[in-house]
Formats: structure tokens, C-alpha cells, sequence
């Protein structure tokens, strides 16, 4: 990654760590962090978690990039960061962003967990902020592990110190489970019983979101922001789908992450080549440029119909971030965006379809009578 992307990367358990990381060396606590409202809520929470305030962002409304110019002089004042988001791998304007940030003296920080293969302005996202986050959880599927790139190689060591301090040790226990759980879910897949072991994860309360959004918890969730900056009051929170968030790595792991890294080209051009066939349909708003996406946001008139047409298909629909965070957390406990409505509006239609599906989602799609979801505002 280092010779992909011309910068010092430093190895992370999970990108949400690699993020905390970021904005705790780059940020003040008390700072204020511009960010996309349509994003997991995890993201919400290590932003909490690292002592700072969310500012949420006005989008553009066929793809949830960031909207530069929407953004008014007097948020733009009082920030300490912007975080793009990079949403399914569709790139946050970089380019004018960090224009904006080198105007203003801030860092710009990448969230680039979706776009480990995407471009903007003829460079790779993530190089262009003062620091980026990547996982190994998506494109390659290693279910572990992502990276942290930094422009300042100089930086390197100082980050991994903090990172070493943030590690959990590495459990043979969580390592077992990790070698062996390829071939369980594989199992679960061929013999059809994914809907029974969801529900006897529910049933064990393993289940942590029976919704798209976790719960807040608002009272528990007061508790922690006045703890913070640290990791451990939002433990509840920053953990949830991955409890390994911040747990050192063993070689089963590193090796699996190595490998499916190594395949990367190779993935890239499967996910590029989805991407295509699912943007020549009547649900896609064209990109500027073709990208492999991680996931390709279709917008559908009746998004949640045509999920459980998906799902009787099994075809599982993950990556939805519905409500905006802002909708959901509150104003306790994020700033708004002031002009909320071009999230609202893809978050409320965006159907995120897996490119290495896309002939199995189009024909879903075609056979159900999904309907485009026709213009924002109109």
C-alpha cells in the first residue's frame, strides 16, 4: 500500500481505529470535525470518542459527496478538521477540499474504508489529506484489519506508539474463531440457515442492531461524551459488528489479510466491472469517472421493497445508513447540516447493490418492478 499510494502506512486493526487515531492527533478535544451525514454510526461515535463535536455536511444528492460550496463561511470558521467519507467508493471532491482545508489551516482527514481502489483529480483517495483510514474488511473481505497512510513519514512511529497503547492483546480464543470462520459462514450459506442463525443470534443477544441504525442510548450515551476523549466509555458503541476493533492482531489474521490484499488487482477489476454493468441501469446516477465501487448506491423509488424482494432472492442488503446521523443522534450530539434535505433524500432511496452481483441484482430488480427514484426535488 505504501508503494500504491507514495505514503508511509502504518497497519490497524480496524479502519475505526485507524480514524480514532487520526483525529485524536490531529485534533484538539473540543474541536469541531465537518463529516457526511450518511455514514455508519460508528463513524458518529469514534468522532465522540475522540473528544470532538460532529458538524454534519451538506451533500450532493445522487451520489452523497460532499458539497463544498454548500457549506456556509460561519461552519467553515469554527472547524478543527474535515472527514470525508467517500461513500461505497464514490470520492469526496479531495481536490477542493483540501484546498479549503490548506486555506484555513485544518487538517483534512480520509475516510477511505470504501475506496481502497478509487480515484479523484487522476490521484488515489487518500492521498490527499494529512492522514487516511483504510480496511481490509471490504474489497479484499479479510474481515480484519485496514491501515492508516499519513503524508508525514515522519509521523509513522509516533502514531504506531499511540496505536500499540490502544491495542488489546491478542486472544487464542478470538484467533480460533477467526481461522475457523470462513468455513462456518460458508456452511450457514449451503445449507441455507442464514435466517435461522440470525435469529438465534437474536435470541442469545448477540443480535446489536435489529434496525439499519444501532440504538442510541442517549442518557448512557451523555455519560460517555463527558468521559471523553478515550475509547472505553464508547466501548458499547465502537465495537458493534466488529468487537475485534482494537484487538491485536495474530498471524492467522495478518496472514488472511496478506493474502486477500495480495489478490487486490484482481478484485478491483471484478468490483470495476460490476460497477459498470450497474451504472448502465435505469437506477444509477452516473459517476464522473468509472470507479470499483465497494458498492453501488442504485436509487430506488421504494427502497425497502425492493430489499426484501433482494432478500427472497438472498441477496443481502448491507451499507445502509438510513436516517441521516443527524436525524438520528440529535442535536445533542451533532450539529446539523444546514440543508439536510439532499441527505435525507439519497439515504431514503439509496439501495447499496454488490458489483460482484449485479446480474443477479438487476434481475431482481427487473422481475419486482422497482422503480428510479427520479430526480432530488422533483
Amino acid at each position: 500500500m505504501r508503494a500504491r499510494l507514495g505514503r508511509a502506512c502504518l497497519y490497524v486493526p480496524s479502519c475505526r481505529l485507524g480514524l480514532y487515531l487520526a483525529l485524536r492527533h490531529w485534533c484538539p478535544p473540543g474541536g469541531r470535525v465537518l463529516m457526511s451525514p450518511v455514514n455508519d454510526d460508528v463513524i458518529l461515535f469514534v468522532v465522540l470518542a475522540a473528544g470532538l463535536r460532529p458538524v454534519q455536511a451538506p451533500l450532493k444528492p445522487h451520489d452523497a459527496s460532499l458539497d463544498v460550496a454548500a457549506v456556509p463561511e460561519d461552519v467553515w470558521r469554527g472547524l478543527s478538521a474535515v472527514l470525508t467519507t467517500n461513500l461505497y467508493g464514490n470520492p469526496d471532491p479531495a481536490p477542493e477540499l483540501a484546498a479549503a482545508c490548506r486555506a484555513r489551516g485544518i487538517p483534512l482527514l480520509e475516510d477511505a474504508a470504501h475506496a481502497i481502489g478509487s480515484e479523484v483529480g487522476g490521484r488515489p483517495v487518500g492521498t490527499y489529506g494529512d492522514a487516511s483510514a483504510f480496511s481490509l474488511s471490504k474489497h479484499t473481505g479479510a474481515a480484519t484489519g485496514g491501515f492508516l497512510a499519513v503524508r508525514d513519514a515522519g509521523l509513522r512511529d509516533e502514531l504506531a506508539r499511540a496505536r500499540d497503547a490502544l491495542l488489546h492483546p491478542a486472544r487464542a480464543g478470538a484467533e480460533v474463531a477467526y481461522a475457523l470462520r470462513p468455513y462456518a459462514e460458508a456452511a450457514v450459506r449451503g445449507l441455507r440457515l442464514v435466517t435461522a442463525a440470525r435469529a438465534a443470534l437474536r435470541a442469545l443477544g448477540r443480535q446489536e442492531r435489529e434496525g439499519i441504525r444501532m440504538p442510541l442510548r442517549p442518557a448512557a450515551l451523555e455519560r460517555a461524551v463527558a468521559a471523553a476523549p478515550g475509547l472505553t466509555p464508547f466501548h458499547p458503541w465502537v465495537r458493534v459488528d466488529l468487537h475485534a476493533y482494537r484487538l491485536t492482531p495474530g498471524p492467522a489474521r495478518l496472514r488472511r489479510a496478506e493474502r486477500l490484499l495480495g489478490r487486490l488487482d484482481a478484485t478491483l477489476a471484478a468490483h470495476r466491472a460490476g460497477t459498470e454493468k450497474l451504472l448502465a441501469s435505469p437506477w444509477a446516477a452516473s459517476p464522473a469517472a468509472l470507479q470499483p465501487l465497494f458498492r453501488v448506491p442504485l436509487l430506488v423509488a421504494d427502497r425497502d421493497a425492493a430489499v426484501a424482494a433482494l432478500a427472497r432472492a438472498r441477496l443481502t442488503t448491507g451499507y445502509l445508513y438510513d436516517p441521516p446521523l443527524d436525524d438520528y443522534a440529535g442535536a445533542a450530539f451533532a450539529d446539523p447540516s444546514p440543508a439536510p434535505g439532499a441527505a435525507r433524500w439519497f439515504a431514503r432511496h439509496a439501495l447499496p447493490a454488490d458489483p460482484l452481483r449485479a446480474d443477479a441484482v438487476l434481475a431482481v430488480l427487473r422481475a419486482s418492478g422497482a422503480r428510479p427514484a427520479g430526480r432530488h426535488g422533483g
